[in-house]
């Protein structure tokens, strides 16, 4: 292209996490050395909440903590939060750097496009934000994450039909215990009828505990979906 040495003059592609000079910056902007630190959680996994083995060898299987309490959704992560990503996702989410949706998004699509199939889904629901909290922040991050799979698994995003009714505490200030309560009963669907026997797609940018994403498949579930999958770009994985 004629111009595009005039444009890497005035506007040089450069890595989002270490700010290098990329010449093929392709979509991602990240270059190939950060991207080398991004860890993408694999095999082997619990086929239920996603949550990884502590071993690097053996195939997916139930963990105990499904076996014994057994939840009534699928849910999977593309990468671990550490690092890299979680530098991208704290400027995403804190620093107003919306343009961070894209990378994180190809990337959380590039390893979920398989279960994402597999799930079958009809529609995608992001994880919504309290209407103070939007205020705050000016976007919900989320929602941008999900339009960013929607185009690639084109499917049609359903925005502001799950409603978060109240405020709540950061998830971070809370160990998990108090997650949980923080968030009960804080998540309603407006109009379950356009819900009703969907299969969703529910996505948010980060797991923790789970306790926001259980609390929004019950709303979800109480509006009879038929089946809910959820998926996060990345997850925190305790040592």
């Amino acid at each position: 292209m004629f111009f595009r040495p005039l444009l890497d003059l005035f506007f040089p592609p450069l890595c989002h996490v270490c700010r290098a000079f990329i010449p093929e910056a392709g979509e991602l902007f990240i270059c190939a050395d950060c991207l080398d630190k991004v860890t993408f959680l694999t095999t082997p996994l619990c086929t239920i909440c996603g949550a990884p083995f502590a071993t690097d060898k053996g195939s997916n299987h139930t963990c105990g903590a499904c076996l014994l309490h057994p939840p009534f959704h699928t849910c999977r992560s593309a990468l671990i939060l550490e690092g890299a990503v979680q530098q991208l996702i704290h400027r995403f989410k804190y620093g107003g750097r919306v343009q961070l949706a894209l990378p994180l998004g190809l990337l959380a699509a590039s390893a979920l496009t398989d279960f994402c199939a597999e799930a079958a889904p009809d529609l995608i629901v992001p994880v919504p934000l309290h209407k103070k909290r939007l205020r705050q922040r000016g976007y919900n991050q989320s929602q941008l994450i999900a339009q960013v799979l929607a185009k690639k698994l084109k499917l049609p995003v359903e925005v502001g039909n799950l409603r978060r009714l109240r405020w709540t505490e950061p998830q971070t200030t809370l160990d998990a215990t108090k997650r949980v309560v923080n968030v009960k009963g804080a998540f309603v669907v407006r109009e379950a009828r356009r819900l009703e026997g969907k299969r969703v797609l529910l996505v948010d940018d980060v797991l923790t505990t789970g306790s926001t994403m259980r609390a929004c498949v019950d709303a979800l579930l109480r509006a009879e979906v038929s089946a809910v999958a959820a998926v996060t770009v990345a997850r925190g994985v305790q040592p």
